[in-house]
């Protein structure tokens, strides 16, 4: 997790170090206010204990004599001594600590990833990984993920962080095209299952330019190529609804795909649906496109079509329980907006905080206990609310549950008012008794259209996350704003669990 000292070599690479620094710091001041303990920050001495503890955290390098010098340097004096303070406590109350830290500490990950190597579990690769929705939703069903990929650095840094199990090699920060294109290097074991949602924002119409040879579907042309040399049993892709009047040039696509194996051809069958995301028990109205192809010798050996899959997903989700937004905002702390700009990097008991513990632990809800799979959250990541201007503030406490910009209740101070035809779901308050409107990357922008139902603020990351179906501690890390592309742009891991369950039945 944590990038050597001999390895930062640029802002970046030293933003997320300075990143996983603080992470540390607050996990273990959290630790030690919620167990009555001191966290002495006057205990900054270094020692040879203090230092094999940075050498298992992969920050510094034994041989180094100046590692102490160059560390002081990169944080600072401040953050320096309360990172050597946090590191002595960890030594001091390690047993005691337990498992508070086996995400970002690489000796711990590596035990969890020896474990993982010996389990016989179905593989699966997923590229457009972004945060990891649809990966979380495969693991939670017993699979493996052998290789993820996605371009968006602050993705691969939650994925990451989030996804002990997996070697960090075999987490690839990259473009698809290079990968693709050397894809043998990347492949040690055989593919279950391929998953990804490739972009595709070149939606010809079916009489003129094909998407697969459209410029701006390259990536998804080149997660093609990726089925051709890879050759998994199963396939399945997501993407916007809007694109299911193009859904059957993918599946044209697919059947060109022609994989010589020996004697034997390898080709695939694929089928596709609109699937909602309450209807797998999330409390969020989400459509989305999900393909699933089936390579043919499986078919044969199950008698198996990708709409007998379908047929089972209908099936397993129809006796699921439905939840409403009100289930996903339940059991949190309550926060007000923050009136002065950029404070959303401060933590602050009003605001929220990047870190925090949660006051709730053991009073959760149904819905709260299946995304978290009943495990006991004791910190909540992510739940910091967002600046709100005398403007936005107002229109916030004065409209009502449902209502939009073309309420007449905000008509003296519509921004949008000459444009509400366009700009109507500019400002909309969320319904706490219905599922949530759409999660979207857009978030990023504003938030005005994810009104809190009962606050005077807009949604949390957080919230947003719960609305997802990531369980609580699921952490998204990155500047603030990045946090709701993240989390926009990911397949809820509830639904993607779903998908996985029934492709098991058919590789085990």
């Amino acid at each position: 997790m944590f990038k050597g000292l001999d390895r930062i070599n640029n802002p970046k690479d030293k933003k997320t170090f300075i990143e996983k620094v603080n992470v540390f710091i607050r996990l273990i001041d959290l630790f030690a206010l919620k167990n009555n303990l001191i966290c002495n920050k006057k205990n900054v001495n270094v020692n040879k204990d203090t230092s094999l503890r940075l050498q298992e955290l992969g920050i510094i390098n034994l041989n180094i004599e100046q590692n102490h010098e160059i560390l002081n340097k990169l944080l600072k004096k401040d953050l320096y001594s309360e990172f050597i303070s946090a590191i002595n406590f960890n030594i001091q109350y390690k047993t005691k600590i337990g498992k508070l830290l086996d995400k970002i500490d690489p000796s711990k990950r590596k035990l969890i990833q020896e474990k993982e190597k010996h389990e016989n579990k179905p593989k699966v690769v997923d590229f457009f990984c972004g945060a990891g929705g649809l990966s979380l939703g495969f693991v939670q069903a017993g699979f493996q993920i052998d290789l993820a990929n996605d371009n968006e650095d602050v993705c691969i840094e939650s994925y990451r962080y989030n996804h002990p199990e997996i070697a960090d090699n075999r987490i690839i920060h990259g473009d698809i095209r290079k990968i693709v294109n050397h894809l043998e290097e990347y492949m040690i074991n055989d593919i279950d299952v391929v998953v990804g949602g490739p972009p595709c924002q070149g939606f010809s119409s079916a009489n003129q330019q094909r998407i697969i040879d459209d410029s701006r579907n390259e990536l998804y042309k080149f997660f093609i190529q990726s089925i051709e040399k890879i050759g998994p049993k199963f396939v399945v892709m997501e993407n916007v609804k809007g694109m299911l009047p193009y859904a059957e040039q993918v599946k044209e696509d697919f059947q060109n795909i022609s994989i010589k194996n020996g004697k034997k051809s390898i080709s695939y069958n694929l089928e596709y649906k609109v699937l909602v995301s309450d209807d797998f028990g999330v409390a969020q109205k989400r459509p989305r496109l999900i393909f699933i192809a089936i390579r043919n010798d499986i078919s044969t050996l199950n008698d198996l079509t990708p709409m007998n899959l379908f047929d089972d997903i209908e099936k397993d989700t129809s006796n699921v329980k439905k939840h409403i937004l009100k289930d996903a905002l339940e059991h949190i702390k309550p926060l007000d907006a923050p009136r002065i700009k950029n404070m959303t990097e401060v933590d602050d008991e009003i605001t929220g905080k990047k870190i925090d513990i949660n006051q709730f632990e053991g009073n959760e809800n149904s819905y709260l206990k299946l995304i978290n799979q009943r495990k006991i959250i004791e910190y909540v990541f992510n739940h910091k609310a967002r600046y709100a201007n005398d403007i936005n503030y107002e229109i916030y406490s004065t409209l009502e549950q449902g209502e939009d910009g073309t309420s007449e209740k905000i008509k003296h101070i519509m921004p949008y008012q000459h444009r509400n035809h366009i700009f109507k779901d500019k400002y909309f308050k969320l319904d706490e008794n219905k599922p949530s409107r759409t999660i979207t990357a857009h978030l990023r922008m504003d938030c005005h259209s994810h009104i809190h139902p009962r606050q005077t603020r807009s949604i949390t990351p957080r919230e947003a996350a719960r609305i997802q179906s990531f369980p609580d501690d699921y952490f998204f890390m990155g500047p603030y704003l990045k946090t709701y592309m993240q989390i926009g742009n990911a397949v809820p891991p509830r639904m993607a669990n779903f998908i996985a369950r029934v492709l098991k039945k058919f590789l085990n």
